[in-house]
C-alpha cells in the first residue's frame, strides 16, 4: 500500500465491531490490532499477558490511584500507554493498519490516513447478539451490554476530549441494524477506499 491508511473502529458492544474491523483488515489486507497488541507489549516488557488483559480498556479507578510528578500507579493507566506508544510506533513506522478501539482516534489524530469510525446499533438487536453469542438471557444480556458500554465510555471520556459516540469526533457513525453486517461493511470499505484516492 502506498499511502498509509489507518481504520480505526470504536463501538458498542453488541454490534459486531470487532467483525467489522476484521472484515475491513481482509478486504484491504491489513494487519488487526486489539487485544492483540498486548501479546507483543507482555513479549517486550517481559511480563504475564494475563496480568495486562484484566486492565484492557478498563478506565482509571479514581479510589486507588494516584498520580505524583506525572507518574501514575493506576495499573489501568499504565496498560492504556503501553498501548497508545504501541500504536504511535506502528503508525510513525509508516504501517498501515485496522484497530479496535483503544482511544485510536485521538491518539493517532495527527496521522491524515487516520479514518475514524463508530459503529453503534438498535438496542434490541444488540441485546439480541450478545443473547446468542454469550448463551444468556434477556435480561443477563442487556447488563453485560450495559457494563462494558460503560467501561469503554468512562475508559474512553478519561483519556480523550471529544466524549465517546459524539459523532464530531468520527468521520463515520454507522448503525449497523440498517444493514447489517456485510453490507456494513461494504459501505465502510467504499468509504476508506474514497478517502484513500484523497489522500
Amino acid at each position: 500500500m502506498e499511502k498509509q491508511v489507518i481504520i480505526a473502529i470504536s463501538r458498542e458492544y453488541g454490534t459486531s465491531g470487532h467483525n467489522i474491523a476484521q472484515g475491513l483488515a481482509n478486504r484491504f489486507d491489513l494487519p488487526l490490532y486489539n487485544r492483540n497488541m498486548l501479546d507483543d507489549i507482555a513479549a517486550h516488557k517481559d511480563v504475564d499477558v494475563n496480568n495486562l488483559h484484566k486492565y484492557d480498556e478498563r478506565p482509571r479507578n479514581m479510589l486507588i490511584s494516584r498520580t505524583v510528578k506525572g507518574m501514575s500507579n493506576s495499573p489501568e493507566e499504565v496498560i492504556a500507554n503501553f498501548q497508545f506508544d504501541y500504536l504511535k510506533h506502528k503508525a510513525q513506522s509508516g504501517e498501515s493498519f485496522v484497530v479496535v478501539g483503544r482511544c485510536a482516534e485521538h491518539v493517532l489524530r495527527e496521522y491524515p490516513g487516520l479514518v475514524k469510525i463508530f459503529v453503534l446499533g438498535d438496542k434490541e438487536d444488540k441485546i439480541r447478539l450478545v443473547m446468542e453469542k454469550r448463551n444468556v438471557s434477556e435480561k443477563e444480556a442487556a447488563s453485560i451490554m450495559a457494563r462494558h458500554d460503560k467501561k469503554r465510555k468512562a475508559y474512553h471520556n478519561y483519556h480523550c476530549p471529544i466524549k465517546w459516540g459524539d459523532s464530531r469526533g468520527y468521520d463515520v457513525t454507522i448503525n449497523i441494524s440498517r444493514l447489517g453486517l456485510e453490507k456494513t461493511t461494504d459501505v465502510l470499505e467504499q468509504y476508506v477506499r474514497m478517502r484513500m484516492e484523497q489522500m
